[in-house]
């Protein structure tokens, strides 16, 4: 029997890891039925979890009569061309697409950014901290976890700061199941943007400017994108160059006002190595990703342990429940930074961003962000502490992403 599973649940959506434990007793992958009336695979174990991202019989082409049939309108044809991305492909085109992204993620560029980053943290924890003098709280998520990954990524994707919010909420929208927002708030978001999408590239054809966009769009080569390429290539790079980064900082600070003993070790570290380890460490215990995008089989697939998934099944790596595989990670619900310090209790690489040719192309960008703006935020503001009890914060509901929606601090 299948089990009953609502995204859309607060109490799940908050604490979701009770309920992975017990799918994954059941076997590495298990079959369960969704609120919305489909069913799907959910893949929980670590190394089934590694298998299928590499594994070619998963497609990453979702099917076109995929879920409940949709009536035509404007917001569902907005949705279908900026979800052909290429996260929702394989190869060759796969190959292609990233192939034309990849230049702006080299090692070389991202390190390059580490000053701006850290001028930007440190200015926004100075706000910050004069919001908390005036105020007395204030939401860490809407004052620093938020603005920082988007000031970032606008700064490489030219975004206008002055959009940033509108982003923000259309994003929130669309990565959420329907069923937990407003009437209409989904179809509301697809359509603004791909209007706000479309009036970009324009924007960049009539003035490029030196960001990664603005090459894309004026790429001549043969191979280039296409007009609905370039769409879906907008969504995903600026929804995924903030939204995991913000909740992978807002989650970071939670876990370290919530366990002070390790915040103080990281603090006591001028070397910096532990807070590269804090941010590796709540990679893992609080994936930001909390599952891949969706995939189908191509063929029966055998993952052993009793798990036989039909062809043409849906499947979802569920990366907040691999991480957190006791037959991987000792104490894998216990937030433990020393795991990733050198030593011979070091861990296995985790899951957080993917394993195989779709590997997250933004994975070292949002490592550096986190490993960056902790120290100076912690270090402006030391006596820095939670405003409400971790157990009624609220988080995004759904299967993608996963972070406090807010984050109420004091001093």
């Amino acid at each position: 029997m299948a089990d009953l599973l609502n995204p859309a649940d607060p109490a799940f959506a908050r604490d979701p890891y009770p309920y992975y434990a017990r799918l994954r007793a059941r076997g590495p992958a298990a079959r369960v039925d969704l609120a919305n009336g489909t069913h799907a695979w959910l893949v929980t174990g670590y190394r089934e979890a590694r298998a299928v991202l590499a594994d070619p019989r998963f497609s990453n082409v979702p099917p076109k009569a995929a879920g409940r049939p949709r009536p035509d309108s404007p917001a569902r044809r907005a949705q279908a061309c900026l979800a052909r991305h290429m996260l929702n492909s394989d190869a060759p085109d796969h190959t292609r697409l990233r192939r034309l992204t990849a230049a702006a993620f080299t090692p070389r560029r991202v390190d390059a950014l580490r000053p701006r980053i850290a001028r930007l943290a440190a200015g926004l924890a100075g706000d910050l901290a004069a919001r908390l003098e005036r105020d007395g709280s204030a939401d860490l998520v809407d004052a620093f976890a938020f603005p920082l990954p988007v000031l970032v990524i606008g700064e490489v994707l030219g975004v206008p700061e002055a959009d940033r919010a509108d982003l923000r909420e259309w994003t929130y929208r669309v990565g959420s199941p329907a069923d937990a927002l407003a009437p209409g708030a989904v179809d509301a978001a697809w359509t603004a943007l791909h209007t706000y999408f479309t009036a970009l590239i324009a924007d960049k054809r009539r003035a490029p400017g030196d960001d990664l966009f603005s090459s894309l769009v004026h790429d001549a080569r043969e191979g280039g994108l296409t007009d609905g390429e370039l769409l879906a290539m907008a969504f995903l790079l600026l929804f995924a160059g903030y939204e995991t980064t913000m909740n992978l900082l807002a989650s970071a600070v939670l876990l370290l006002l919530t366990h002070p003993g390790e915040l103080s070790a990281a603090r006591r570290d001028t070397g910096g190595r532990r807070w590269d380890a804090v941010a590796e460490e709540a990679l893992r215990h609080a994936s930001p990703l909390e599952g891949t995008t969706w995939r189908r089989t191509t063929e029966e697939v055998d993952l052993g342990g009793g798990a036989v998934i039909p062809a043409g099944s849906s499947v979802l790596v569920v990366l907040a429940a691999a991480n957190r595989d006791p037959g991987r990670f000792p104490e894998p619900d216990a937030f433990r930074p020393g795991r990733y310090l050198p030593g011979p209790e070091r861990a296995a690489a985790h899951v957080a961003f993917g394993r195989g040719p779709h590997f997250c192309l933004g994975a070292r960008l949002a490592r550096l962000e986190a490993a960056v703006a902790l120290p100076l935020l912690f270090d402006a503001l030391p006596g820095l502490r939670l405003a409400a009890a971790p157990g009624l914060l609220p988080y995004r509901p759904g299967l993608l992403v996963r972070g406090p929606r807010e984050l109420p601090v004091t001093r």
